[in-house]
């Protein structure tokens, strides 16, 4: 494998872009190809059938421009695509969102109350639960769908009003009030992790550390490219950037993510 081959990331939209601004931190000198399904967003609604497909089809995108891994940047399709990606194939150094973020919970829970928000569909899958239960049977886990948050993000209502009363609407749920860890299900919520710790702060019976998913997983790139030779000798990695659709929302996040204006180039799979 070549190390200086570009790492693949996929997401419906915006929210992928933490996991890119993450990875892009922590690995300065990796190339990174962004691939944005923003004609289909948002994925949290979608049936597992319909996001395997997408999948599947950014995959074969992403892997005819050569890339040397491929980080699945979104927790709705991590919990439905994973497995089914890799059975497709099986030599594919894949990546996903949702383990990493279980690892960083149970190493910081101190009471084994554990919190998960995330879209419908990462939810009812109760993916989350089942890996917490895996690596922890004694945990108590309370999981809350939370839709509204994905389009409140990608219209750009954050730290506002609008973003403050969604949030505690949702996060009012009595069952929090015992929680020492959040895990912020969806890469679109570090977007509104400091409301979120805001909320906890005035409202919590106790300090919860909110497991932010973007940075879990960047980590686990840096030390399997560690353990396995896969870093890129660059100075400074390029950044590449597909989306299904042109949208400002889109455009102005990328630009200032990266602190700079970000070209975007638009394909039809």
């Amino acid at each position: 494998m070549e190390s200086n081959l570009p790492v693949g990331i996929f997401d419906s939209g915006i929210g992928g872009l933490t996991v890119a601004k993450a990875i892009h931190d922590i690995l300065p000198s990796e190339s990174l190809l962004y691939f944005g399904d923003t004609a289909h967003l948002p994925y949290g609604d979608k049936s597992p059938e319909l996001l395997q497909k997408y999948a599947l089809e950014i995959v074969e995108f992403l892997l005819q421009k050569k890339v040397k891994a491929v980080v699945i940047a979104c927790n709705t399709a991590s919990a439905v695509a994973y497995d089914f990606l890799k059975q497709k194939y099986p030599d594919l150094i894949l990546f996903e969102v949702i383990q990493p973020a279980v690892q960083e919970a149970i190493q910081y829970t101190k009471n084994q109350r554990i919190g998960v928000i995330g879209t419908k569909t990462t939810i009812f899958s109760h993916i989350y639960l089942k890996k917490i239960l895996d690596l922890l049977p004694t945990a108590f886990v309370i999981e809350k769908a939370t839709p509204l948050l994905v389009p409140m993000i990608e219209e750009g209502w954050i730290r506002d009003k609008v973003s403050k009363e969604i949030i505690e609407a949702y996060l009012s749920d009595t069952g929090f009030l015992h929680i020492d860890t959040l895990i912020l299900g969806c890469t679109h919520y570090p977007l509104i992790r400091t409301e979120v710790e805001h909320y906890f702060e005035v409202n919590a019976l106790q300090k919860v550390h909110v497991v932010d998913s973007a940075i879990a997983v960047s980590k686990k790139v840096r030390d399997f490219f560690s353990k396995s030779n896969l870093h890129s000798n660059k100075l400074k990695g390029n950044l590449t950037f597909f989306v299904t659709d042109l949208t400002p929302s889109f455009q102005d996040t990328a630009n200032l993510f990266f602190g700079q204006n970000i070209t975007l180039q638009k394909i039809q799979l």
